[in-house]
């Protein structure tokens, strides 16, 4: 169990989509801790394992003082949506406005292979989209609007961090006002 490195918008893992848990052995559960702790450590609400550079269906989140995970997520969202700042642990000290569904139940399993089932709405709903489209090779920037997209990734190429190589562990905690998985 450790914190681990965090990959950085650009490395490809981000971008291709995990695959779906199959063996449910001790190496499962010290991901799910080590992703436990270095979301906690960051800080952030939520962490993927690709986001670890592992390719494999799993997330971990911390809502309202719940620290939870849900292996091989399927959603089931609601119709109406909500707007608010989101940010992300892989492209650092940036947030912008993105669109998402008000409430969520999602259905898994755990690190044992026992259903799951979580609902949340608002910043729980919110972070089971956000880390479930880290499984699926998607960032949250991919869901703003055009324009917004455009100025959303010319922040990003002017960042510090931008284009360094390989993964990274940010001296300073993510400073993020909102939501940062």
């Amino acid at each position: 169990m450790s914190i681990t490195p965090i990959r950085l918008y650009g490395d490809p893992v981000l971008r291709t989509p995990a695959a779906p848990v199959t063996v449910f052995d001790k190496e499962l559960r010290t991901l799910v801790q080590d992703l436990t702790e270095t979301m906690l450590d960051a800080p952030g609400a939520g962490l993927a394992a690709p986001q670890l550079g592992v390719g494999l269906r799993v997330f971990t989140y911390y809502v309202d003082g719940e620290v939870g995970h849900l292996v091989n997520p399927d959603l089931d969202l609601s119709r109406e949506q909500e707007t608010d700042d989101e940010g992300c642990l892989s492209i650092p000290d940036f947030s912008w406005p993105t669109p998402r569904a008000l409430s969520v139940v999602a259905h898994g399993v755990d690190m044992y292979g026992e259903p799951v089932m979580l609902e949340g709405s608002h910043l729980l709903a919110r972070c089971i989209q956000h880390e479930t489209d880290h499984l699926d090779g998607v960032l949250f920037i991919d869901r703003l609007d055009k324009e917004q997209r455009r100025l959303a990734l010319k922040e990003i190429r002017a960042a510090e961090w931008a284009g360094l190589p390989g993964p990274i562990i940010r001296d300073s905690p993510h400073a993020n006002p909102s939501y940062g998985a």
